[in-house]
């Protein structure tokens, strides 16, 4: 194993871009990256795992929806700055329930209808808000609420998580549970909504509530920097 990963200048090219096609129809699925630990893993474990670029760690693909790769064969490119993999896709490839990540046509930038979404929910409500989101980017201003909002820039997206913050404050003030709720649901969309304009997952927000876990508030607070 240690020579096929001696294979890539892992100082030069710390992340290795990865087609994955299905071992059977041949479909290009996905693109993903791996570090030199995703790939290891990926050997060794003969399991699809790559380095998330949002969620800035290693990320097994399915973890959260369950669709898992099963690799059944890896071809590097002549450069060794590129990988193949052959994979047997549990489910679907992409986050938006679809069975491979390319059905928009670039020009046009129409969606190919004939492609099946899956009804079922692969994510939680957050990480499923967050992928939303993130498609709306290219949505027309027009017809979106969220890309009318990511159109305006970031002024006016924290102009909003600032005021939907100050509306979940006075509902809070007056003790009225079901306007927490509601105040509460919008300041998340709108706090999500800043985040996908800046790509950051969600999953780094737990990563680092995950690490707090480990100290105190007080340790923690003395932890920051001035």
């Amino acid at each position: 194993m240690q020579e096929i990963l001696n294979r890539v200048d892992w100082e030069k090219q710390e992340l290795l871009p990865v087609i994955v096609q299905d071992v059977d129809s041949n479909e290009v699925l996905m693109l993903g990256y791996m570090n030199k630990e995703a790939l290891e893993l990926s050997l060794k474990t003969k399991t699809a795992h790559y380095f998330s670029r949002s969620k800035q760690r290693i990320w097994k693909k399915g973890e959260s929806s369950g669709h898992t790769q099963t690799i059944h064969s890896f071809n590097i490119d002549c450069d060794n700055d590129t990988l193949l993999i052959k994979i047997t896709q549990k489910g679907v490839a992409c986050h938006t329930g679809r069975p491979s990540c390319f059905f928009t046509e670039l020009e046009s930038g129409n969606i190919n209808s004939e492609v099946e979404v899956q009804s079922e929910e692969l994510y939680g409500v957050i990480d499923t808000l967050y992928h939303t989101i993130q498609e709306r980017k290219n949505a027309d201003p027009s017809e979106s609420w969220t890309a009318k909002l990511l159109s305006k820039g970031d002024n006016t997206i924290l102009k909003k998580v600032v005021e939907e913050a100050g509306e979940f404050s006075f509902a809070y003030k007056d003790n009225d549970e079901h306007e927490m709720i509601y105040e509460a649901a919008d300041l998340t969309y709108h706090m999500l909504v800043a985040l996908a304009a800046k790509n950051i997952s969600p999953d780094r927000i737990k990563q680092e509530l995950s690490r707090r876990f480990d100290m105190s508030g007080i340790a923690e607070k003395n932890s920051r920097k001035d």
